[in-house]
């Protein structure tokens, strides 16, 4: 990985941070990106610390917001000329249904249009990295929660019918979508696009939660895999030189394994590629 530009969302911690480490230490240049200036920061500090003469950048930006996510990538373009690889990592469940500056519901807009739209504004840069001879990658964690999730069309924020669960179960039956969508759109480019599994993680992960579910997730926590594990499989589609040229999976486990009967249905992939467009106000 040396001589590589990486960047990963959602890297103050968890999953995101072990994959950000993991790949410092590979010799990756590392950009992280954190809602919280302090604590990503904080984090590309360990991460030098960690693995001395480490390049890490921090970017701050709240991505359940478009405007941040366009100032942010804005801000990537003019950092770097090409990037390599693109780790789609953010994201939380929330027990309440909030909207966020755009009026969207949280869930969607952070765990899966946050995804969308960062990507389409990195496209140009991950096409300089292949022009240059480069095999860029687009990696997007998502969840075996996808199993479990079905896209509601009818009322894809939850307007009339919430639960955390569901949505984020949604959310990540989103990113599979995508990634087979974007996969198709860029076969010819140089570009792999793959969706994964990390595990079933002891991090912050419902942090946002209380009531029967928050009660039952720190009840599990200490049977959950750590942090460093479940990032195994993101390192893995990331940077594993078997995986060139692959693309369009889904990984869990580090190895490819079929994703639900629904994301793999081309019509709703195609429904949600063009719904997802039409909310962060992008045509194509």
């Amino acid at each position: 990985m040396r001589g590589t530009v990486c960047l990963v969302t959602g890297a103050t911690n968890g999953i995101g941070y072990e994959t950000a480490l993991g790949l410092a230490r590979l010799g990756a240049r590392v950009a992280i990106v954190g809602r919280d200036s302090a604590r990503t920061r904080a984090s590309a500090e360990r991460i030098r610390a960690a693995v001395p003469g480490a390049v890490v950048d921090p970017h701050i930006a709240d991505l359940s917001a478009q405007a941040e996510i366009h100032r942010l990538a804005a801000t990537l373009r003019d950092a770097y000329p090409r990037l390599d690889v693109l780790v789609n990592n953010a994201g939380a469940i929330f027990d309440h249904r909030t909207l966020t500056v755009d009026g969207i519901e949280r869930t969607w807009a952070l765990d899966h249009l946050g995804y969308v739209l960062l990507t389409l504004e990195l496209l140009d840069t991950l096409k300089a990295s292949a022009a240059a001879g480069g095999k860029p990658r687009i990696v997007n964690v998502a969840s075996a929660a996808h199993y479990r999730g079905h896209v509601d069309f009818d009322d894809i924020e939850g307007a009339r019918r919430y639960g955390a669960m569901r949505a984020y179960a949604q959310a990540k039956l989103g990113n599979v979508l995508f990634t087979y969508a974007l996969a198709q759109r860029l076969r010819g480019e140089g570009i792999t696009v793959n969706a994964l599994h990390p595990g079933v993680i002891n991090t912050g992960f419902a942090r946002n939660t209380g009531g029967l579910f928050g009660t039952a997730w720190s009840l599990l926590r200490p049977f959950l895999t750590t942090p460093e594990k479940g990032a195994q499989t993101s390192l893995h589609v990331a940077s594993a030189p078997e995986l060139d040229g692959v693309t369009g999976r889904y990984f869990s486990h580090s190895k490819p394994k079929a994703s639900s009967s629904e994301s793999r249905d081309e019509g709703v992939q195609e429904r949600v590629w063009a719904l997802s467009l039409k909310q962060v106000g992008r045509s194509g």
